[in-house]
Order: structure tokens, then sequence, then C-alpha cells
């Protein structure tokens, strides 16, 4: 449980007594509020690394410092939340992580006058680990490194590390802190409603994770006032370390494409009671909070002793209880006949136009008929009012005839979406996957970006969910049974790339592979004997319907040639006028070529024209 709260002693000295025993002695104490907030009304530009004034602007910064001083704050956190090397980047300030931290240390030092301490802050990497990113987990404790190290070198007393949404991304921060310094560490995270972690943890298992990982200091920061006071009850039952709460002043509302944060500073008096109640002994405010609201805050810190947190036992985290994953051959028939070494076949279709499938109903039926066993549904980027392919994959369970394949791309979903849609897809009876990471939405230099986790990542997700985990390692009750599938191009312009994509897919979980369209049959056989490691392949025939088309592939998709000899067929077709009959034959001899090397082969029904598709099948 938390430390009984008592107002600073007589004895105190901020910034000139050491951090450490102030937290060993007990006590409350005052951070800051917002500096982003402050730094914006003084004319910085939002598209810049504020953290850079420490360099070109140290004046502004020292003047929010100052005014923090003067409203009574007791801890200075520096201005380099995002001197990381990885959020520095794109600013072209990878270079300059050790100058820009140092010097925030100084200009915070400076302002204080002795008479407060100084936090060196830190913030996430803006880019995701591994499992869900490309950041491997030592390369993200070396960059946190990195920071911790300069920042203690600009004489810091305290280290916080503070907006963490994804908690394994803040235990490696604190590891990679504990690596370089042994400076006292506040750890915090951003929580939602009921106290959560914004990933769904448990507010006493964020907690005890963070203090097994090395902090001196748990607790919470830019969150809703509320969702902070649910945090703390939830933390002072898990750790007996000090907690500490930074919130937002209230909710964001947006105004002319400005967050603007409404709560009053009155609000956060009745609030910091509140949280002292709860177990708090460090305090502050977090985004819109300014001066004024830390001169109010003041009075909750500064009043009589408010009446002491209830004692509660300890309550450990215990690990939960083993789940037992759904067998590979269980998760749908497809994965049994797979399995088992039976040969499969389907085609790849695209998504119907409108809502109204009775036409698509009546073909898929045809096509089971025909001994057809699965159907692949595209997903991506849609600029015509197409069905979704859980929608279109409902009509095909609905049915009993094709089993569907279901296409997760990664476009355009943040991770906490696509958890969400892979839940939706399960709950609904959808077990077969295609995890792609599929084409950028839009061709424009300018568009925001819109890819947060990969297909990497997002195979990884689906391991976590196979195991009965959320994405922040929280059990979600019986697990998934997806039978997850990925995309494998054997004429991708970098071999050894796509070779070791693919084997990070195989590692995080995936069972089988959907090739990209195949015009050169040799370009997979070789790429198949290059494979570490072997899971079932569908390959993937795409009837030609026209030179055109052929051309199409050559000069506006690269990564599909089509070799000079079926371009010159397709041409000499043309001049005949039968270009549908070898374009029929040419997917023939591929499909073919390509059974003996493969465990299934599945048909593309361009624009929907299944005749097509079975023409080469039959």
């Amino acid at each position: 449980m938390s430390s009984t709260t008592t107002p600073p002693s007589p004895t105190a000295r901020p910034g000139q007594e050491p951090f450490a025993e102030f937290l060993a002695r007990g006590g409350s104490a005052l951070f800051d509020g917002a500096m982003g907030t402050m730094l914006y009304t003084r004319g910085a530009f939002i598209n810049r690394a504020f953290e850079e004034l420490n360099l070109t602007r140290p004046g502004a910064v020292r003047e929010v410092h100052e005014a923090y001083v003067l409203a009574g704050a007791q801890i200075l956190e520096t201005n380099t939340f995002a001197a990381n090397r990885f959020r520095l980047s794109p600013h072209g300030l990878a270079g300059r992580v050790e100058e820009i931290n140092v010097r925030g240390a100084e200009i915070a030092r400076e302002a204080s006058g002795g008479t407060a301490w100084v936090a060196g802050a830190m913030g996430p990497l803006g880019v995701r680990i591994e499992p869900f990113g490309p950041i491997a987990r030592n390369e993200a404790r070396e960059v946190f490194a990195e920071q911790a190290r300069a920042l203690a070198a600009g004489a810091v007393d305290l280290l916080i590390l503070e907006t963490f949404g994804h908690l394994p991304e803040l235990e490696e921060a604190i590891r990679g802190v504990r690596s370089v310094t042994d400076l006292p560490l506040v750890a915090q995270v951003a929580v939602a409603k009921r106290g959560v972690t914004r990933e769904g943890v448990d507010p006493g298992e964020a907690a005890a994770r963070m203090a097994s990982a090395g902090a001196s200091v748990v607790g919470v920061n830019c969150s809703e006032a509320l969702a902070v006071l649910d945090a703390l009850e939830g933390m002072s039952q898990a750790v007996s370390l000090p907690l500490s709460a930074q919130p937002n002043a209230g909710q964001p509302h947006t105004v002319d494409g400005r967050n603007l944060y409404l709560a009053s500073p009155d609000y956060l008096v009745a609030w910091g009671r509140q949280a002292l109640r709860a177990g708090a002994r460090l305090l502050g405010g977090c985004c819109g909070t300014t001066p004024d609201h830390i001169r109010a805050l003041r009075q909750a810190v500064g009043a009589a002793p408010p009446v002491a947190a209830p004692v509660r036992a300890t309550r450990p985290v215990r690990p939960s209880a083993e789940v037992r994953p759904v067998a590979t051959a269980d998760k749908s028939p497809l994965a049994g006949r797979l399995l088992a070494g039976a040969f499969v076949t389907g085609v790849e279709l695209p998504l119907p136009i409108g809502w109204e499938v009775d036409a698509m109903a009546t073909s898929l039926v045809g096509l089971a008929e025909r001994g057809i066993e699965f159907a692949t549904l595209l997903d991506g980027p849609r600029t015509e009012a197409r069905m979704s392919p859980t929608a279109l994959a409902q009509v095909c369970l609905r049915l009993g005839s094709l089993q569907p394949i279901v296409q997760m791309s990664c476009r355009e979903r943040r991770l906490s979406r696509l958890q969400s849609d892979l839940l939706g897809a399960y709950a609904t009876g959808i077990a077969n996957l295609l995890i792609v990471t599929g084409p950028p939405s839009s061709p424009a230099v300018d568009a925001p970006p819109d890819l947060e986790v990969d297909s990497i990542g997002a195979v990884n997700l689906v391991g976590h969910l196979n195991h009965g985990q959320d994405i922040g390692g929280t059990r979600i009750g019986r697990p998934t049974g997806f039978f997850t599938g990925v995309r494998l191009d054997p004429s991708h312009h970098d071999r050894a790339r796509e070779i070791a994509r693919y084997q990070w897919k195989v590692s995080a979980g995936a069972e089988f592979a959907i090739t990209a369209p195949i015009f050169d049959v040799a370009a997979l056989e070789g790429l198949l004997g290059e494979l570490p490691e072997r899971v079932p392949v569908i390959a993937t025939v795409w009837p030609l319907r026209s030179a055109r088309e052929a051309q199409f592939f050559e000069l506006e998709l690269s990564e599909v040639p089509v070799p000079a000899p079926l371009q010159e067929r397709m041409q000499a077709a043309e001049a005949a006028g039968r270009e549908r009959e070898e374009g029929i034959a040419i997917a023939r001899e591929i499909a073919a070529a390509l059974r003996p090397l493969v465990n299934g082969l599945q048909v593309v029904a361009p624009d929907g024209n299944l005749e097509l598709a079975v023409a080469v099948l039959e």
C-alpha cells in the first residue's frame, strides 16, 4: 500500500535536499504543469520539435520554468519529453540528443534558483517496439539509455518517464534508464476510463510491473482526472512505492484545430485532495495545465493533513492460469486439410459493390459444387461503395459452402482498432486470416501516416489473441483460434528482405502463406528452396485478359513481373482476337507447373468473373 500522506515538513528543502532522501522521509511535493501548452502560447510552431527551443530559444523555455516556480512548483520537468533519437530524427536532430538534453537540464536548473528539484522528462519513442513494431527491445533500451545518460550529465535530481500507453515499452524504458543511472525514477502510464491503461492493463498490474522493472515511484499522467483517481486506487493496493499523479486539465475540446482543456484551477484543487486521500505523494499537471492550475493545486498539497488513505493489504499480481491454445488442425476445416497434406483450391474474390448478395451467394454455391474449397476476400482502401470482407465472409459461412479467408489489411487501422476488428471477426465465426500490410491509402506526399503496425506486428497480435492475451498482456478469457496466413512474394526485388520478413512472420505465428500472382514459376521455386522454415503455401494464379493487362503488370506493378514470352503470346493473341482463350491457356500451364511445388492454388477472379477462374481450375 502507499505511505500515509503528510504535508511537506518544515525541513524540506526542494532543490537542495537529495530527492532520494525526500522520498525516504515521506511527505508530498508538487510538480509543474504542461510545457507544450505554455510554449505554444509563446509562439512555438506545433510542427517543430519543442525540445529544439532549448538551443534556439532558451529564454522562452526558462520563462515557463520560472512561471511554475512562482506558482509554487517544487519539481520542474525539463523540456526534453520527446528528445530521444527516434522522435528528433524527423526534425534532423538525431545527432543532437546529448546537447538538447543537457541544455534542457541546465535551463531548468537555472530557473529553479535552487528552490526546486529538476526532473529529466522522457516520453515514448514514437514508434512501436516488438512484437508489434520494427524496433527491437534491446534497441529501445539503448535509445532510452542514451537520453537518460545525457540528462544525468546535465545534473538532474531525478528522471521521469511519462505518458506511456504501451506498458512493455515503459518496462524497457525503465531498464534502459537503470542501465546507466541509479537516480530516483518516476514511471507513469496514461490511462483510460476505470483507470486501466490505454491497452487495457489493470492499474494494479501496471504498477507492479513498473516496480519490478526498477521504478522508484509509479503513477499516472496525461489522463482525465477521474480516471487518474481510479488508477491510484488500484495501484495503492498492488505496490508499496510512492505514487504520483499528473492529470490533464479536463477533457480536450477541439476548436479551430486546437485541443483546448477547459477544467478550471478550482477543479484541480478538489481533485488534488482526493488524489492525496487515494495515496498520491507527488502531484502536478499535464496537458492543458498552466501556472494558474499549479498555483491552485498548491492549496491541496500545502493544506492540513488529509484523511489518511485506508490501510489495505497489498494485492499481489499473480500470473494468469496457463492457457491452452487451439490446436492448429482444429482451427478450421481449411487448416485441417492443409495439415493433413491435402491439396486445396480456391478463388480470390473482389468485394461486391452495394449490399445485395443474392447473385454472389448463388455463385458461391456453384463454386462449391465444382469442388472449390475456399474464397479469399480482399481488404484495403476502397474508393467505391464495396462491402467489407468480414460481411461477405458471413455470407459464405451462412451458406456453408466455401470457407472464407478474410484478408486483414493494417492500413488505416491503429493497433487497438485492429485488435477490436479481429475479436469481432472471430466472434462471428471467421477463423482463416490473411494478414497483409496493405498498399498506402494515398499517394499524396503530405498525406498523414496511415500505418501504425505492419503485417509482422499484426501476426504477433493474432498470436497474443490465440494465447488468450490482448496487446497489453491481459487475459481476454478463452483464446481465439485464428488460422493465420501471410503474403509471400517470390518476385520481390529484395529477395533477402522478403525471406527475412517471411521468417519473422512464421516466428510470430504464421501458419500458411499465399503468394502474390505468379507468372514466373522459376522465381517461386527458387524462393521456396531458400526459405529456412516452410509452412503450407498456396500459390496465386491470375488469368490474363489482354495484352494490355500483361503490360500493366510489367510496367505498373513491377513486383509482379510478366516474363517477355508471355507478353508476346498475349500480343499475338490480341492480333488474332483470342486474348481470353490464350490467357486461360497460360494460367492453366502455370497452375500445372505450380502444383508439384505448393500445397494449394487460388485463381483470381478479375472483376468478379468467376467463370474465368473456374475455367483455369478445371
